[in-house]
């Protein structure tokens, strides 16, 4: 019998209810490691994540059948954009800062996705359920005062730019590439694979060994995130040349 963990469980809840329902079941937003469980699990219908943008790092996920995935607008996320009412006298405010200020009225982190900045601007996605609250009751972040409003524009030089990058590597195996993304040693590289820190897909990946497709999402816990984009061409001394997308 497999054991679940309490979010496993929770996973196949929402699987189940949408099964028998028949209509589109979401889950509160997920961090990298809890999208991971997710994918230990196998259910009675299909799972599509969102978060709100292209790229994003917490997500919903959706279940139910192909069909309701064709409409990212369907999840119950607003973004709320929050700015100092006075730029000029204002803090410099970072993403902690924003972060701690929600916490502080007592928000569960579930309920929070991502926080992007800009100009001093927070752009917070969040469930739909707590947006009215958070617009209400969000009146400082640090010593500043701000306020907030339901947007569906975020800057797009707001969102995570990824810069393209070629490197030379021996093989296609996962742990040579992340050496040489990150400028690690091998040997330093290692330890995130046993202690689950490197995430394919959002599904944690523990093999060194293992080889990636073009498009595969990495994640290194403590270092980020990158797009393989395959091998361009063979050097003279038959090494590969190979492209990613590190954000």
């Amino acid at each position: 019998m497999i054991n679940l963990t309490d979010k496993q469980k929770r996973f196949e809840d929402l699987a189940s209810r949408s099964n028998e329902r028949g209509y589109p079941v979401y889950s509160d937003f997920l961090g990298i490691s809890e999208i991971s469980e997710l994918f230990c699990c196998h259910f009675p219908v299909s799972v599509a994540l969102w978060g709100g943008y292209d790229g994003a790092e917490r997500n919903i996920a959706c279940f139910g059948d192909r069909e309701y995935f064709s409409d990212n607008n369907d999840y119950p996320i607003k973004c709320i954009m929050i700015s100092p009412v006075n730029q000029k006298f204002a803090d410099e405010l970072t993403h902690r800062d924003f972060l701690g200020s929600l916490m502080g009225l007592g928000i569960r982190r579930e309920v929070l996705g991502d926080i992007i900045i800009s100009e001093n601007c927070g752009y917070l996605f969040c469930l739909d359920t707590i947006a009215n609250f958070i617009l209400e009751n969000l009146t400082q972040v640090r010593h500043t005062s701000v306020e907030c409003k339901i947007t569906d524009q975020i800057p797009q030089n707001a969102l995570p730019q990824p810069k393209n990058k070629e490197i030379i590597v021996s093989s296609e195996r996962l742990d040579v590439i992340v050496s040489a993304v990150y400028n690690l040693s091998r040997s330093k590289v290692l330890p995130y694979f046993e202690h689950e820190r490197v995430f394919i897909n959002g599904k944690v990946e523990t093999k060194p060994s293992a080889v990636i497709d073009v498009d595969d999402k990495i994640s290194v816990r403590g270092f980020g995130r990158f797009v393989y984009k395959g091998v361009l061409r063979h050097t003279k001394k038959d090494r590969l040349v190979i492209s990613v997308e590190v954000f």
